[in-house]
């Protein structure tokens, strides 16, 4: 005897101790008080080498740094010791209203040297940055667009106000509109740099005049360089407009680009050329008055510029009354050119054209968005009408935010407002290309060879700066609108699928950290229960997953497993796996689901066992419900589910087996719900034909317990056997969510009488240690005390169908065990009959201690391996019976999973 206590002593260091006298592990099992030398060691009654929970199992020695005391492996437990475009498009919109009213003005403000420096949206942003930033900002630009209308219109009105002041020709030019724009437009041009001599409000390319409006001179309260770009910027939104009307092109990957770079290009060149024109004749303030001027040898004193070229305009400069010149009329392009009544053509066609422009493609960026049915309530104005699917209904709802604005009437007003939207889609353009290129996905193939992500991040960054140095206020409430736009968008999650950059790079991410997490050695401090669940159909059990759910949650992995037997393959759908990822995306479950193909329970779990995960990402704990009908169903289905247990402890995984009072399948109540099942050849349910069962208990829902708030009731664990703190873990992780926050965490030990408060204050030490909140430690002290007959009369009717009969046990009992290695002898019984009892006695204790509970938590027993499966079957049913509440049983892997130690 002493030679095989020392074998077990050899194969666990630190416990045993020679002197021990150890009975032979199998199905006998007594629980008792082993005396090594000093040290007392209480063994749970599950199994003879199981100790019970210890201080010393996580404590470690002062001096050696290790583990004072290493509990039984798996191993040892399992096993006796014996065995082992569009270039018109775009000019159109860029010549428009700030070319005409506001360039002279800005070049007079910021001077030549300043004016040089280089200064479909939806779909690209949306389809590229995904639906969150996509869609806030698909609806500012489509109301940014619907503002561009109005500024156009006020700028439109503004001319006709001025020239009303002084002429009644409108009608004259209302129908000189109907002319070809783009025509009207270059003769224009030509006719702005043929300009003529004015002398009163201007005079003609002296060098002086040049050199004069060379340096900036700001003034006024629009006086700052960004006042003056925030209001020209509108100017250069029109190199979108290709874009926007990409549908309506004919090769829009070889136009848009060519078309916007060439209507950039003369833009800015006719821009330029403009601003140094009117620079170069025309000075800053000019009284407009012929009786300003001087004569040849006139001794009147003067200063300034103007002085020098023959005028006085002392008088209105000093007392700021000067209502001409660069700085103060807004209509010098019609003064300085060959012919005002051609600047006033050209404005009500830029006006007119780009504020119909903007309210064409207004509608058609918000039809996209109300198609994409991101945001609840817009769909009714993106209905089409027509040949050309015109949404008419969109048409007046930008009409009417348009009319608005224009009732503000105020251009520099309008102007910073448009250029806040404007910059922030141009910005979020500019860092999806950004985004895409970092991301390195395989679909984002540029086709511009000058292509550099590096430009695109600077774009982005210059344009969100300019918002805040443009108007600060209007900034942050364009930033607070996409905000809260981004928050909608995330929380609903839009069921859309749209291949995003964002999608790639959270695959790189995965993928990076994922790699990373390969080269980190585990630590006992961020162990997280990685759970594979056996759910089946996810749906068909939703108590499970709910459970599981709920402690795994941004916390760990969760991944419901399906396995699917060969005779069932044939009629499993092929899209099952798209339907119930949806159905656990709509719980709101974050776990993945795989499937796999099978001939038994155990196979399908072992190979998901060796299979899931990826790296560090992979379970260590093995999920599964009670088998309810294990006295019903074929012996071999039950030693299918004993045997797949059996193969977790060997593969070193932690076991949690959920009981319920009513089980966890639900195909029944689904079916009562009018619920339709695709069914395999053994007819059990495979799929709900409704995945789109919410969580908001609507419809054909099936809610769990594990749905609702449990309120003060308490998490009663039974820590009948030290397994390294996962029967404590997952207790502590579940209350730490919002329907657990308010249950208090109580642990059940067993111990004697004697040291009941000895063993109190062990327990209390070490839950202190663990810094977990415990609202009561309960020693056990009568689990020897005798069952109630009834209910030991229940084991074993239950366990009855599965004894060898009178005959059978008269013969071969190894061979017929071996045969059906579910049977149970009368040896066997015989020898667990110590154990059978005070699993009995201990189900009346938890009956009794936990009746207000809202879980039960209770160490899993550890199967031998000579053990029957039926045997084993009917001491899980004898430990759980008859429990109101939902029981886990729960058993960790023998390894620490907390720790007291910070390092």
């Amino acid at each position: 005897m002493a030679r095989y206590v020392a074998r077990i002593r050899n194969l666990i260091p630190g416990v045993w101790h020679a002197d021990s006298n150890i009975p032979s592990q199998g199905v006998t099992v007594d629980m008792g008080v082993l005396d090594y030398g000093k040290d007392k060691i209480k063994m749970s009654f599950y199994n003879p080498l199981d100790p019970v929970p210890k201080y010393d199992f996580y404590a470690k020695d002062t001096w050696s740094g290790r583990i004072k005391s290493t509990r039984p492996s798996l191993d040892v437990l399992r096993k006796p010791v014996s065995k082992t475009p569009e270039v018109i498009r775009c000019m159109l919109n860029i010549w428009g209203v700030i070319m005409y009213l506001r360039l002279p003005w800005i070049t007079s403000q910021a001077g030549i040297k300043v004016i040089f420096p280089p200064g479909g949206t939806y779909f690209m942003i949306s389809r590229s940055l995904g639906p969150e930033l996509g869609a806030p900002i698909g609806l500012l630009f489509a109301f940014a667009n619907a503002l561009a209308c109005s500024l156009n219109t006020v700028g439109f009105a503004e001319t006709v106000r001025d020239v009303l002041k002084v002429r009644k020709i409108f009608k004259y030019y209302l129908n000189l509109i109907i002319l070809v724009f783009f025509t009207i437009y270059i003769y224009i041009y030509f006719n702005i740099l043929a300009s003529t001599d004015k002398p009163n409000q201007l005079f003609i390319l002296p060098a002086e005049i040049f050199v004069e409006n060379l340096l900036p001179s700001f003034r006024g309260k629009d006086g700052s360089f960004f006042r003056m770009f925030a209001i020209f910027f509108p100017s250069a939104t029109g190199i979108l407009s290709g874009v926007n009307i990409c549908g309506d092109l004919k090769d829009p990957s070889g136009g848009i680009p060519k078309g916007t770079l060439l209507a950039i290009f003369w833009t800015t060149l006719s821009y330029l050329l403009i601003s140094v024109t009117v620079a170069s004749s025309v000075v800053r303030d000019a009284s407009g008055s012929l009786n300003d001027s001087l004569a040849l040898n006139s001794s009147i004193h003067c200063s300034g510029l103007g002085c020098k070229l023959g005028w006085n305009f002392d008088q209105c400069e000093q007392n700021n009354t000067c209502s001409f010149g660069l700085a103060n009329h807004f209509q010098i392009l019609a003064i300085v050119s060959g012919s005002a009544h051609l600047i006033t053509i050209g404005i009500f066609a830029a006006t007119l054209s780009s504020a119909l422009g903007f309210l064409v493609s207004a509608p058609k960026i918000f039809q996209c968005l109300c198609k994409d049915n991101i945001y609840p309530y817009i769909g009714f104005f993106g209905k089409g009408y027509g040949k050309n699917n015109e949404p008419l209904r969109g048409y007046m709802l930008m009409f009417i935010i348009a009319l608005a604005f224009i009732l503000i009437g105020d251009l520099n007003t309008i102007v910073p407002l448009i250029s806040n939207f404007f910059l922030c889609s141009y910005g979020l353009i500019n860092f999806s290309t950004f985004h895409a290129s970092i991301t390195k996905s395989p679909g984002w193939r540029p086709q511009y060879r000058y292509f550099s992500p590096w430009t695109s991040l600077f774009a982005a960054v210059l344009s969100f700066v300019l918002m805040f140095l443009f108007t600060w206020w209007a900034a942050l409430i364009t930033f607070g609108i996409v905000l809260c736009l981004l928050g909608y968008v995330t929380y609903k999650k839009p069921q859309v699928n749209w291949g995003t950059s964002y999608q790639a790079g959270f695959y790189n991410m995965a993928l990076s950290f994922s790699m990373s997490l390969t080269g980190v050695e585990d630590h006992v401090k961020n162990f997280r229960p990685q759970c594979l669940v056996l759910t089946g159909p996810p749906n068909v059990r939703p108590a499970l997953v709910d459970f599981v759910g709920t402690f795994t949650k941004n916390i760990s992995l969760m991944i419901c497993g399906n396995i699917i037997m060969e005779d069932e393959k044939s009629s499993f759908p092929q899209h099952s796996t798209d339907m119930l990822v949806d159905w656990l995306n709509q719980r709101k479950v974050r776990s993945f689901y795989t499937s796999f193909t099978a001939d038994s329970l155990k196979e399908g779990a072992h190979d998901l066992m060796q299979a899931s995960g990826l790296g560090k990402l992979k379970p260590n704990t093995l999920v599964l419900g009670y088998k309810m009908n294990w006295q019903e169903c074929k012996p071999e289905s039950l030693q299918d589910y004993v045997n797949t247990i059996s193969d977790a402890f060997d593969s070193s995984y932690g076991i949690a087996i959920l009981r319920m009072m009513d089980g966890l399948d639900v195909t029944s109540d689904l079916h009562s719900a009018g619920v339709c099942f695709m069914t395999g050849q053994n007819k059990a349910p495979l799929l709900s034909a409704n995945p789109d069962i919410s969580d908001d208990g609507s419809d054909e829902q099936v809610r769990s317990v594990f749905q609702t708030k449990q309120g003060r009731k308490s998490v009663d664990i039974y820590w009948i056997s030290d397994d390294g703190g996962l029967t404590l873990l997952v207790p502590y992780l579940l209350t730490r969510r919002n329907r657990w926050k308010k249950s208090k965490l109580r642990v059940f030990i067993l111990g004697d009488q004697e040291t009941m408060k000895e063993d109190r204050k062990d327990m209390k030490m070490l839950l202190k240690r663990f810094r977990l909140e415990i609202e009561d430690i309960v020693v056990i002290t009568d689990v020897d005390k005798p069952p109630l007959v009834k209910n030991l009369q229940r084991y074993e009717e239950s366990i009855a169908p599965f004894r060898l009969s009178e005959e059978q046990a008269g013969g071969d009992v190894h061979e017929l065990k071996r045969l059906s290695p579910w049977k149970v002898s009368d040896k066997d019984l015989e020898a667990i009959k110590p154990k059978v009892e005070r699993t009995v006695r201990l189900n009346e204790i938890i009956k009794k201690n936990s009746i207000h509970a809202a879980l039960v938590v209770i160490s899993l027993p550890v199967p031998d391996v000579t053990c029957p499966s039926s045997l084993y079957m009917s001491w899980l049913d004898a430990l759980s019976y008859g429990i109101h509440c939902p029981a886990l049983l729960i058993r960790g892997n023998q390894e620490n999973v907390m720790t007291f130690y910070c390092q």
